[in-house]
């Protein structure tokens, strides 16, 4: 503990800076990352003029556990349905421009006469844009809505996974110093099999997990167990030699998946945003001032090389991908900035002690010039796109006008043999993972024990028993999966000319599945290949015949997919979202649309066949959405209420009659408003008065005359309420509530006395 007080007022040193500069930079409207960057600067021991930090190691571990937090709750809002959702424009863009970049950034490197890993880190650092800036950018610029902005945040989603993937290469290269092409593909190919299991398996147990604990959870707990789930995959993923990084990415992108998204998401931000700060401030740290003007030249070549990098690469590659000149000249100019993960990887860099020190300052100096930049090149692309393409020759004009067209339609073009093949390699692939993680867990953990257990032969062959039962779902579904699907039947049924590759993907797969198993009995007894063969037809036979086997397959898919759309599926339920379905309706004209029932509307109250809106505007009610409840496919008999949430479907011509109906309804007028003011009023029940020795409950003033007694004056007592078994006698004063009209037809039956009140 006799640290404590000195990291202490490290803390409180960086905080109360922190919180200065960032006022400072809000006022300025510039990013709060920069204020965290210049906070550290000021605090460093590089400026002899303010308090500096005096234990740079603790902060630095801070900052570490800063990465963690930032990447996990990069995770919760990234989702890798994204990746489908942002098309193939976001997809060719962001790999161009990487590319390039990385490309571009090791060859300045060898032009300064830098080390290879130097080179290597700098292409890194310089190929991804700023997320946090950008945004922002667009949202002060009110840019948010326009179609290039779109794309941008397409480009930038694929590019924060592709950083990750980046990162977990760098840091490959970096501990075992190979740059062999069999090592890279050796690393790329273990950093995706692990992604793919460990994917799979948490969407497939933990929605579960948090679905059975849902009752038991409050907002303390749920912050707890979420970030005992990141740092756990974080200890997990350096078990198996990633970052610490990619493995709070892993499990943050697991649990964006979750119904808990939103709220682990807003739990996780403070301390998120915490961490964060004494990370960017740690930036900030290490950049020396004398480095800095040592370091001039490279500074300025590598500003000038990200900004017109980024610009031409980014055009070029959403070109590249069908979009107009001036569109894409708007998206490359918005992406001329680099940020947080080039931090990211600078400290990766230093961490693992493969880059020199002059590296990290260059990287932050060139990323304050670019992120003051980045207003100033957004502004300019327009101007600048028009007048290129008002210099730009006729046929360059004309090719890039039929380019972007013709990539327009072939995108859109449907292709039965790509979608089969496609849902086929996803469907390898994926069960291919599995069984490979099954087996080789099964090697590793299960077969020692049944070795130390059992004698020779009867562990190998209950270990052999044990695995082949493990996989067996994983198998059926790699030979059985899409075989009868409406794209194999299809192709089948057109021609005979497909049915011959059709067939070879059966084999194919087939050869697979007898492949896994030829290998676990091979590795654990000593028989003949041909045996071994036989045994594997023989088992992969019985997988695809087993009746239960293919109960529990399809019970294990429809789990994951279950998890994986479960967000979905209470969005939609909440109305929140629109279903799957309505954008098939668009292409044949029909719409659906949601409308909130007005509080004042006549419809409140009246049944759907009272309303008879399928005769009268031709439009039909698919669901009703009251509060947390939903009602699908609403009978005749089903009522409206105010406030209700009604999904319809139409034509436009339809919708907007409807629309139109809908708020010109109104069952407030004022003569209504009039007639429904309550009064209070009294009478004396004399000799000829009707109520005389009637009892309150004989009497059927609430259902004749739709008013309340609300009290009784006797014998001169108090008030008192109304007894309804004891008769009125002469003399009472009775209290009558009531409306207006009503009040008044009761009271003056016999004339009598009346004292309004």
């Amino acid at each position: 503990m006799s640290h404590l007080p000195t990291l202490i007022a490290d803390l409180a040193l960086i905080l109360i800076s922190a919180g200065i500069m960032t006022l400072l930079f809000k006022k300025l409207k510039q990013p709060l990352v920069l204020g965290y960057v210049m906070a550290g600067f000021l605090s460093s021991p590089h400026i002899s003029f303010t308090p500096s930090v005096m234990d740079t190691a603790n902060i630095q571990t801070w900052a570490d556990i800063g990465v963690i937090f930032l990447l996990f709750a990069l995770g919760l809002e990234f989702s890798f349905k994204k990746i489908v959702k942002v098309g193939g424009t976001a997809v060719i863009a962001a790999c161009t421009v990487i590319f390039c970049m990385i490309l571009l950034g090791i060859g300045v490197g060898m032009a300064f006469g830098w080390k290879r890993m130097d080179c290597l880190f700098l292409g890194g650092m310089i190929a991804m844009s700023s997320t946090t800036i950008i945004y922002k950018a667009f949202e002060d610029m009110g840019l948010g809505k326009k179609k290039f902005a779109g794309l941008v945040l397409g480009i930038l989603i694929l590019e924060d996974i592709l950083a990750i993937v980046l990162m977990v290469m760098l840091s490959t290269m970096a501990l075992k110093n190979n740059f062999e092409g069999v090592e890279m593909f050796g690393s790329i190919g273990k950093l995706l099999f692990f992604l793919i299991l460990w994917f799979i398996v948490g969407i497939y147990l933990i929605p579960q997990f948090l679905k059975r604990l849902r009752k038991l959870m409050n907002q303390e707990t749920l912050l707890i167990v979420s970030l005992g789930l990141c740092f756990g995959m974080v200890m997990l993923a350096a078990h198996t030699g990633f970052s610490a990084a990619f493995g709070a990415f892993i499990m943050g992108s697991i649990l964006a998946e979750t119904v808990e998204a939103e709220s682990i998401s807003h739990l996780v931000k403070p301390v998120k945003d915490l961490f964060g700060a004494v990370f960017f401030v740690s930036v900030g740290m290490m950049v020396n001032p004398a480095m800095i003007v040592e370091y001039a030249v490279p500074i300025c070549v590598i500003t000038l090389v990200v900004i017109g990098g980024q610009a031409i690469f980014g055009t070029f590659g959403v070109v590249l991908a069908g979009q107009p000149l001036k569109t894409a000249m708007q998206c490359g100019f918005s992406l001329t900035q680099i940020g947080e993960f080039a931090f990211i990887i600078a400290s990766l860099g230093v961490s693992l002690g493969v880059t020199s020190n002059f590296l990290y300052p260059i990287v932050v100096a060139v990323s304050v010039i670019t992120t003051f930049m980045t207003p100033y090149m957004i502004r300019i692309a327009g101007p600048v796109s028009d007048r290129l393409e008002r210099n730009l020759p006729g046929s360059w004009r004309r090719f890039l006008t039929r380019y972007s067209r013709g990539t327009e339609t072939t995108m859109n073009h449907e292709n039965l043999w790509r979608k089969l093949l496609a849902a086929l390699l996803r469907i390898i692939v994926v069960y291919s993972v599995l069984s490979i993680a099954v087996i080789a867990l099964s090697f590793r953990y299960v077969m020692p024990f049944f070795y130390h257990s059992l004698p020779a032969f009867w562990s190998s062959l209950l270990g052999a028993a044990f695995m082949i039962l493990c996989i067996s779902p994983f198998l059926r579904a790699i030979v059985v999966k899409k075989n009868h699907s409406i794209e194999f039947t299809t192709l089948w049924n057109d021609s005979h000319v497909n049915r011959g590759p059709l067939v070879s993907t059966i084999v194919f797969r087939v050869v697979l599945a007898i492949s896994f198993v030829t290998f676990i009995i091979a590795n654990l007894f000593e028989a003949s290949i041909g045996i071994a063969l036989g045994i594997a037809v023989l088992a992969v036979l019985a997988m695809v015949y087993s009746r239960r086997l293919k109960r529990h397959s399809i019970f294990l898919e429809r789990r994951f997919i279950q998890n994986l759309r479960y967000r979905d599926l209470q969005a939609e339920y909440m109305g929140e979202k629109k279903p799957a379905y309505a954008g098939r309706l668009l292409s044949q004209d029909i719409h659906l649309t949601d409308y909130e029932v007005p509080g004042e509307s006549a419809w409140a109250g009246r049944t759907l066949k009272e309303l008879n809106l399928g005769r009268k505007y031709d439009v039909h009610v698919v669901s009703i959405l009251r509060g947390m409840k939903r009602i699908n496919i609403p009978g005749a008999e089903e009522r409206i209420f105010p406030m209700d949430k009604i999904q319809v479907i139409g034509t436009d011509e339809q919708l907007n009659l409807f629309s139109r109906e809908m708020e010109s309804v109104s069952s407030v007028d004022n003569g209504a408003i009039e007639n429904s003011t309550m009064v209070l009023k009294q009478f004396v029940v004399d000799a000829d008065s009707i109520f005389r020795h009637h009892k309150l409950r004989d009497l059927g003033i609430r259902e004749q005359y739709r008013c309340l007694v609300v009290g009784v004056e006797r014998d001169g007592n108090s008030l008192m309420s109304p007894d309804v078994n004891a008769p009125f006698e002469e003399g009472d004063v009775v209290w009558v509530v009531g409306e207006n009209d009503n009040v008044h037809q009761l009271v003056n039956q016999k004339n009598e006395k009346v004292d309004n009140k």
